[in-house]
């Protein structure tokens, strides 16, 4: 048996905060001494942790004395969903100091600066300089003139919420076009990016199958690395929820992902990257 004072220590809970549990009935002393002092035993303390994990998800004290007093309360599978939603509550938070970080470290998170032209001009002189001569050749052939393939380029950077989405990735337009300066076009190393982008979309399906959370952590985090690495990102938060959100539409993006690594992994996917950010 232990005091209230001893169950105060080890708790963390006040003393005061034990005595106001005892007097609306959410815990209960398991007996009192010939003194009259409150004294709790291990069912007790277990009960009183159970407490402190349905006040963490902000659920009043009626409601907490209802649910645990219920004929019907599973301990267990209280538990586990207490679990879950902790999970999703620290997740979110993980999210939001990502952003508080990226502030301080001086990246903007939102933008409303448009690309002057002067700037298309010099990421399209860009893009076209990390062209192979024959991929440059193809496409001149497509389109029928340099000039004519730089203004298709060049029609690209009038679709504004494109434009928003990549200034909302970077957190603003200078640093948006510094990745884009700095891509190579290089090839090999285009398929070295793709082969890791496999090997991760593999370890989502295998956590698809064993229902293996740490596994599907593990790929988020590898994914996001991999997004920070080919698209030069200080964050890949905004990116990998712009994504989630496209696969859950069902379109393209999801067929293609589905046919090449199995049916229901853009889904999968989707909400694997949703529950890591807590959305």
């Amino acid at each position: 048996m232990k005091t209230v004072k001893e169950v105060s220590d080890i708790s963390g809970v006040s003393i005061r905060t034990l005595r106001y549990y005892d007097e609306i009935g959410l815990l209960k002393p398991t007996e009192l001494s010939d003194a009259g002092y409150r004294l709790y035993d291990n069912k007790a303390l277990e009960r009183l942790q159970e407490i402190m994990f349905f006040k963490e998800l902000a659920i009043p004290l009626e409601d907490i004395k209802e649910i645990m007093d219920n004929p019907d309360y599973d301990k267990e599978q209280a538990l586990l969903t207490q679990k879950n939603l902790l999970e999703q509550k620290r997740n979110r938070l993980n999210g939001i100091i990502e952003l508080i970080s990226d502030v301080m470290k001086g990246v903007r998170t939102m933008s409303f600066e448009a690309f002057s032209n002067d700037e298309i001009q010099k990421i399209l002189d860009h893009i076209l300089g990390c062209m192979s001569e024959e991929s440059l050749r193809q496409q001149i052939q497509k389109y029928g003139s340099m000039d004519k393939y730089r203004e298709h380029l060049a029609a690209g950077f009038s679709n504004e919420q494109a434009i928003a989405d990549v200034f909302k990735w970077y957190g603003g337009k200078e640093k948006a076009m510094e990745a884009i300066m700095q891509s190579t076009g290089d090839v090999k190393e285009l398929r070295q990016e793709q082969d890791r982008s496999a090997e991760i979309y593999k370890k989502f399906m295998t956590a698809k199958e064993t229902g293996d959370a740490n596994i599907e952590k593990e790929a988020v985090e590898q994914l996001a690395e991999n997004y920070k690495e080919i698209f030069k990102l200080d964050n890949a938060r905004s990116i990998l929820l712009d994504l989630a959100g496209e696969y859950l539409q069902k379109q393209k993006l999801a067929e293609v992902t589905d046919s090449q690594f199995g049916s229901g992994c853009s889904e999968y996917v989707a909400y694997a990257i949703q529950k890591y950010y807590g959305v």
